[in-house]
């Protein structure tokens, strides 16, 4: 029982410092950095502290053809998810870009049964519907943040093509091997693009300080936590307890930011919610014959 209650009390810790990422962009982005520069700190610093990781596991860096697939992940999939994530808060609210991110659940279904073959439950059919709902209510055009719609949307959206290239790279490899990797060349391709469009610094103290806690805070203590608590729990209530993060990200907006996002809204980011829940609670169980499970490779925004 300690063990179950500590493996619960992880994932809440990982759900809750995924949930400030959005917080610390907006600091980030008021203080003169752009996306891209953003990226490039959040992934580079965040390799050195995983390397570390790599090294007092003791386990080897990943080689050959599993190495080549890592390094197209972080350099194409996750630099495009993270730079349209930061780019997102430019445009909409942190609460509402994290509502939407976590579509992903959803694009993934659908693209596992269109490019995987995988069956189209009843479950998933309703999990699709409830979040089509969900999302005509949560961006109505009475928002009036529609490029960061568009934004969050195609974050969730290259997210789910992430896992699903993933899918079978990241089953030759742990977790912490990928993140390395991935974060790696994830610091380095974010790198060469702030040399080519201008390094846009932290202008104040305060910066600094905010690329540090995005690190920390929001990239390498979510990452470990899950690890930790996916290992005491099971992916099931990791990944139940893990759609905490959105609903953290919603109430430090609304206390730090004043960001009070409408009741039509909040039912939106709701019904989206409860389609990953349920969508989640239907791939968890045990494969029919001939099924195949999608699991993605355990790395968030």
């Amino acid at each position: 029982m300690g063990s179950r209650i500590l493996g619960f009390a992880l994932i809440i810790i990982s759900a809750a410092a995924f949930g400030t990422l959005a917080i610390f962009g907006k600091y980030a982005l008021g203080d003169g950095m752009d996306a891209i520069t953003i990226v490039f700190f959040r992934f580079s610093l965040a390799t050195v502290l995983m390397m570390i990781l790599l090294v007092a596991n003791r386990e080897p860096f990943p080689r050959g053809l599993t190495l080549i697939k890592l390094l197209g992940m972080g350099a194409v999939g996750y630099v495009g998810q993270a730079f349209c994530y930061f780019s997102a808060l430019n445009y909409a609210s942190a609460g509402l870009v994290a509502l939407l991110f976590y579509l992903y659940p959803i694009f993934v279904a659908v693209l596992s049964a269109t490019f995987l073959h995988e069956p189209i439950t009843r479950i998933k059919i309703i999990a699709l519907v409830t979040a089509l709902v969900g999302i005509a209510f949560t961006v109505g055009p009475e928002n009036g943040q529609t490029l960061g719609v568009i934004l969050a949307v195609s974050t969730a959206l290259i997210y789910s093509v992430y896992i699903i290239v993933g899918t079978n790279v990241i089953q030759k490899v742990s977790v912490i091997q990928a993140s390395t990797v991935i974060f790696a060349s994830a610091g380095v391709m974010s790198g060469l693009l702030m040399l080519v469009n201008g390094p846009h610094l932290p202008a104040t103290t305060t910066g600094w300080t905010v690329i540090v806690l995005i690190v920390l805070v929001a990239t390498v203590l979510p990452v470990v936590t899950f690890l930790a608590g996916l290992r005491l729990i099971g992916p099931t209530n990791a990944a139940m307890l893990s759609t905490l993060e959105p609903v953290v990200t919603v109430l430090l907006a609304a206390l730090l930011f004043g960001e009070m996002l409408k009741p039509i809204t909040l039912i939106g980011g709701g019904l989206i919610l409860s389609a990953v829940l349920l969508l989640t609670h239907d791939e968890m169980k045990p494969p029919a014959s001939g099924r195949t499970k999608t699991t993605g490779p355990g790395l968030e925004s």
